[in-house]
């Protein structure tokens, strides 16, 4: 008989919501069972509509983890109290996964990764972005050679007006930042993976304020208020790795730019190069003339037939799932989540103090 996981949810807002609690739903080796929210009706509206029979509802998350038959827990809180929520979860016996990015400082994911070690349980970062079908597509064909030795990456997560106005996404003190650790976070994880290199040597970044202050701007959230806009608007780095290879990195909810692109990244090694600005596009040499092919791969299918098809959350959550029932490593390792937290963190810290952040 296959075993049943017990999932409990800490933080019922918008990402649990459209994310994490319907994935989790259609997994048939899962069901959730604990719904947390400092809004108790946040957290009674998810056990309503997710929940299994007799889910139960808190408002404290230390009382849920009291709970011995959990065996999962899903944290989607602001950013400043994933660590510690994590590690509570940790010690408490549970496995996590943890909404990104990972910790709002790289000294507070050092201290979840700690606690996964020292208790034995999977630990995994939620960026659903590897789980595409794009992404999956082109790590495989990375790792068949197909690029060669890639030395240079971009990571683009660029919005010309797309500003979250709710929740606490313009709150520095609770989020850490603004588009670069909330989207910026996305499309860095993509290209370190997609060129499994997480070895940096020194970044350089700039963060800008430019647009934040405006009253009643365009805005595909509806307009923000310029007294609670105290993250950056937009964000630029400039990362060193330790073989050479260079990654830049653009993250904006408001820019003045028309091209734009989200969770997105441009490689460039010694034998082709792949973008995803229009799907995924491969570019090189052959037969001492260039090329550019577009991949299709929605290409094949049958007509008048309409296949069943899985989302990268809920390839995510699947996954996942596996991953603990099977007992294998989870695709997002904590230890490659960690690397993204220590560039973000050193892309703010360059920013702020005008000099090169280097690592020992």
């Amino acid at each position: 008989m296959t075993q049943t996981l017990k999932v409990a949810i800490i933080g019922c807002g918008g990402i649990a919501n459209g994310k994490h609690m319907p994935s989790l739903s259609k997994q048939k080796n899962a069901e959730m069972v604990a719904f947390c929210d400092i809004v108790e009706s946040r957290a009674e509206e998810a056990a309503s509509k997710f929940g299994a029979e007799g889910a139960k509802v808190y408002t404290d998350y230390q009382e849920l983890l009291k709970d011995k038959s959990i065996d999962i827990v899903h944290v989607c809180t602001p950013n400043d109290s994933h660590s510690v929520i994590t590690v509570a979860a940790l010690e408490a016996g549970k496995h996590v996964m943890c909404e990104k990015p990972m910790a709002k400082t790289s000294e507070q994911a050092l201290e979840m990764i700690e606690a996964a070690k020292r208790t034995g349980k999977k630990l995994s970062i939620a960026y659903q972005n590897r789980f595409r079908n794009d992404s999956l597509y082109l790590k495989e064909l990375i790792e068949t050679g197909e690029l060669g030795d890639i030395y240079y990456g971009k990571a683009i997560a660029l919005r010309r007006r797309g500003v979250p106005t709710w929740g606490v996404f313009l709150d520095e003190e609770k989020q850490g930042g603004g588009p670069l650790i909330d989207i910026g976070t996305h499309a860095l994880d993509l290209t370190l993976w997609l060129m499994d290199n997480y070895k940096p040597k020194s970044v350089m970044g700039s963060v800008f304020h430019k647009l934040s202050g405006r009253e009643n701007a365009a805005n595909a959230f509806g307009p923000w208020n310029p007294e609670e806009f105290n993250v950056e608007d937009s964000a630029f780095g400039f990362v060193t790795m330790e073989n050479g290879a260079t990654i830049q990195v653009e993250a904006s909810w408001a820019l003045n730019v028309v091209e734009t692109g989200e969770a997105q990244t441009l490689l460039a090694g010694t034998e082709g190069g792949a973008d995803m600005k229009n799907g995924l596009r491969l570019n090189g040499e052959k037969l001492s003339r260039l090329y550019e092919q577009n991949i299709d791969l929605n290409a094949g299918g049958v007509a008048f037939f309409a296949g069943e098809s899985e989302s990268d959350a809920d390839r995510e959550a699947r996954m996942w799932i596996e991953a603990i029932l099977e007992d294998k490593e989870p695709l997002v390792k904590p230890e490659q989540a960690y690397v993204v937290t220590q560039i973000l963190e050193a892309i703010y810290e360059s920013a702020r103090t005008g000099k090169a952040v280097y690592f020992e």
